[in-house]
């Protein structure tokens, strides 16, 4: 099968661009923010953050409000890929499926062996995502020597990682629940797929309008808001093939204002945090090493180890022209987990700002180093420019 066949229906060179160009931003974002938080200037700039806009904080608009846009960018990018992408086809999604399931089940076990029965095992989940802008952006720096299926294969299991990562936060980080306010945020859920699939309603104002609606109700109803943003993008009108459809268009302009906005935002707000000299004592306590090896070796063995299972037990087969040395650096990279890991840090440890703020330490120097190990072993097995 042709690579372009492969990549039906979306436009990779553009994609990895702006990945690239966005995982640039996210780091230059983030090394201002640290900066700025640690210099004579850090309280007025930590008090940016915490201002008040009636009821939310800055930073809680930044973490309920426009992540939701970077939820309903995914959903669309998922939608997209069990239509036309890598998950169109099962025994070609099933390599990508295996390797995100490996990627998520060993670093939380990981993380799980080192802190069961402490206070600080809801961070299980921390280890197990994937930053897409970020893990992208390092392997476009390796240039033509990459195979193009390698880049489908990441990007796949990054899609479906921040599923897990959407899937983990729905179950395991709702606290408490008001349900008249969550049978309204389903309802809404529910009339939008009956207008789309029964009645065929492309109305995009009717979309806009219910979203936020269903975003407020399901930000009062005790899970998480961003997932209303996932759900909106299930009911947004997709047609095989069509560019026009409304899903496609949303796509497309929603991608430059995340990449360039949304999460160079979140960045900057989560990022804001003061780093104390005696940060490094935090190394070893459990939580800091969950995060940390659940990252730098949860990752690659997982992805990997299921991976090599998958293809062993005859369910799928390896990318053509990629080996294992190569997917074994894709694993590496996978250990960059940054956006996701972060955001679920501010769930799992929610208001205890040591635990918030070291495990935001370990998830930059976690993903720091697998940036810098997947960078260094492909760049050493990947040694010749990959035939289109």
């Amino acid at each position: 099968m042709r690579i372009n066949n492969i990549l039906s229906g979306r436009t990779l060179r553009g994609f990895m661009e702006s990945e690239k160009s966005g995982g640039l931003t996210l780091i230059i974002c983030t090394l201002i923010s640290i900066l700025l938080a640690n210099s004579s200037i850090g309280q007025h700039y930590l008090g940016i953050w915490d201002f008040h806009l009636g009821s939310h904080s800055i930073a809680e608009w930044i973490n309920d409000g426009l992540m939701a846009i970077f939820f309903l960018l995914v959903g669309l990018e998922l939608i997209q890929e069990i239509y036309e992408g890598e998950l169109s086809n099962v025994k070609r999604a099933m390599l990508p499926i295996s390797g995100a399931l490996g990627g998520m089940l060993i670093p939380a076990g990981i993380y799980m062996v080192l802190n069961w029965g402490t206070d600080t095992h809801a961070g299980f989940g921390i280890p197990m995502a994937t930053d897409i802008a970020f893990a992208l952006g390092i392997l476009s720096l390796l240039g033509s020597r990459v195979p193009v299926s390698l880049k489908v294969f990441l990007t796949a299991l990054a899609v479906i990682d921040d599923l897990g990562a959407i899937i983990i936060i729905a179950i395991f980080y709702t606290t408490s629940l008001a349900w008249a306010n969550l049978l309204m945020a389903l309802g809404i859920f529910v009339l939008l797929l009956l207008l789309n699939k029964k009645f065929g309603v492309t109305n995009m104002f009717i979309y806009i309008v219910s979203g936020i609606f269903m975003w407020y109700f399901m930000l009062t109803s005790g899970v998480h808001a961003t997932i209303a943003g996932v759900l909106l993008a299930i009911t947004i009108p997709f047609r095989k093939g069509d560019e026009k459809s409304m899903s496609n268009r949303w796509q497309k302009a929603l991608h430059y204002p995340v990449a360039f906005g949304v999460l160079p935002l979140f960045a900057l707000a989560n990022t804001a945090m003061v780093i104390e000299g005696s940060w490094d004592q935090s190394i070893g306590e459990p939580f800091a090493l969950g995060i940390l090896l659940g990252l730098i070796v949860g990752k690659p063995i997982g992805i990997t180890l299921f991976s090599f299972i998958s293809v062993r037990s005859g369910w799928c087969s390896l990318p053509r022209g990629v080996k294992w040395k190569a997917l074994l650096g894709a694993g590496m990279l996978g250990g960059i987990g940054f956006t996701m890991s972060i955001f679920i840090t501010l769930l799992a440890f929610k208001g205890d700002l040591h635990y918030i703020n070291e495990s935001k330490l370990m998830i930059l120097l976690g993903s720091l180093a697998s940036g810098i190990i997947g960078y260094t072993w492909l760049n050493y097995v990947l040694k010749e420019k990959a035939k289109s």
